[in-house]
């Protein structure tokens, strides 16, 4: 996957973590929103990655 898709996959993981956090606040539901959060912190991690890489090729 190109860098360019490995920033937009990091983004859709990010929209994701934010409804399960939000479901799982509206359910009254820790795991879910734990899992929300787990899934947010994945995809900052990757964003962050896929960031990085394109810097690091445009040098």
């Amino acid at each position: 996957m190109g860098r360019q898709g490995e920033l937009i996959r990091a983004l859709a993981m990010r929209a994701t973590a934010a409804k399960l956090k939000s479901d799982g606040a509206a359910l009254g539901d820790e795991g879910l929103k734990e899992e929300g959060r787990r899934k947010e912190v994945a995809a900052r991690s990757l964003a962050a990655e896929a960031r990085a890489a394109r810097r690091a090729a445009g040098r």
